[in-house]
């Protein structure tokens, strides 16, 4: 006989559809950590320790201009360095998206006024006066860890692992096999 587990059951007025999950399930559940270069934390999260309520990882904005639903330009954020948000989570606090959040793919800095590129469009229209919150972001990369955030200690990667380009490399006679980018 077999034997296996009852997975997400549905009701529909009388009656009831449960999904039958055979042992073969069980192995598809992921166990303990995935060895990758990149940190598997999320930025801010219990494991990384960032304090996101930091005046130095987060800025307060307000809306210039908007060319679509995922670019607007805004005013507030000349302290921080052109790329400083970029990855990071935009936040309005007023106007039709207040209380909405978006990724941030891209913040650039010209003078005083930053540009804010989104992966994904706001629902609503952004319109200027829209005034927003925003969260430093992280590229998961130990160096930014250490030298952005000063929490190399809480980094979550395996930053010193040998690469394809270790696995690839081939021994010379005399010559030592080293780990790092093969150009």
């Amino acid at each position: 006989m077999r034997s296996g587990s009852l997975g997400e059951v549905r009701r529909s007025g009388a009656a009831f559809t449960a999904e039958v999950r055979g042992l073969a399930h069980y192995l598809q559940q992921p166990r303990g950590r995935l060895f990758q270069a990149g940190c598997d934390a999320d930025l801010g999260d219990a494991r990384c320790a960032v304090d996101l309520d930091d005046p130095a990882f987060r800025g307060t904005g307000t809306v210039l201009t908007a060319s679509s639903l995922r670019q607007f330009t805004a005013s507030g954020l000349s302290a921080f360095a052109s790329g400083w948000f970029t990855r990071g989570l935009v936040t309005f606090t007023s106007g039709a998206n207040a209380g909405r959040s978006q990724e941030v793919k891209r913040h650039t800095l010209a003078g005083t006024e930053a540009t804010i590129e989104l992966w994904q469009p706001m629902a609503l229209a952004i319109a200027p006066g829209d005034a927003f919150t925003i969260t430093a972001g992280c590229d998961k990369q130990f160096a930014t860890c250490q030298a952005k955030f000063a929490n190399a200690i809480n980094f979550r990667g395996f930053p010193h692992m040998p690469g394809n380009d270790y696995v690839l490399a081939v021994a010379r006679p005399g010559e030592p096999v080293t780990t790092g980018n093969r150009g």
